[in-house]
């Protein structure tokens, strides 16, 4: 892996950690305002969106938009047979959560409960940093760009629709995309949408 992107996901991810829990809060409020109004959330019904780890912004606000205007919530688990792939599973209130190998939550489901990304409308997606590209800097891990690889292979854009969300600090210049790398569609800040 490049050294340049080593050091950018060590500087942003620090930088997330370094937020206050009151500036954490307003972020996460101003950015599920930012997302409702997006015609890309407003026509989706299927939703999948994530729990924050490691300092990623609070998708609480979101998840409580999404269930409020009556969208049916899903959340990412990791394949229990490839382990490099992720699943979908719906998550109702009561959905009971268990902590993957990583220690970040997932619902605790049946095999033949969880869907795969195309059965989904949009799919919200955690991010290190981001360019005015679409080009998105995960953890390193490859899970989504793995499991949404299929999208690469596509003419026209079809669903699962891609939406990152962030922190606007962590937009940068020119992320190098790298073949495997599947684009975003836009991310949604604290601050603004961007839309590519």
């Amino acid at each position: 892996m490049p050294t340049e992107k080593i050091e950018l996901r060590r500087s942003l991810r620090a930088r997330r950690n370094e937020l206050t829990p009151d500036d954490q809060r307003l972020a996460a409020a101003r950015l599920a305002s930012n997302l409702v109004g997006t015609r890309l959330f407003l026509t989706s019904r299927r939703v999948a969106c994530y729990l924050p780890n490691d300092g990623e912004i609070d998708t609480g606000p979101v998840i409580e938009h999404i269930r409020r205007l009556r969208k049916i919530l899903y959340l990412p688990v990791l394949s229990r047979l490839s382990h490099d792939r992720l699943w979908f599973a719906e998550a109702k209130p009561k959905t009971k959560l268990v902590p993957n190998r990583f220690g970040i939550p997932e619902p605790a489901v049946k095999s033949r409960d969880l869907v795969r990304a195309q059965e989904l409308d949009l799919i919200l997606m955690p991010l290190v940093g981001f360019d005015d590209k679409g080009n998105r800097l995960g953890m390193g891990g490859g899970f989504y760009d793995r499991s949404l690889e299929f999208l690469r292979h596509r003419n026209h854009w079809r669903k699962p629709h891609l939406l990152g969300i962030a922190y606007d600090f962590q937009r940068v210049n020119g992320l190098t995309a790298d073949p495997w790398d599947v684009p975003l569609q836009g991310v949604i800040t604290d601050q603004t949408v961007y839309l590519y």
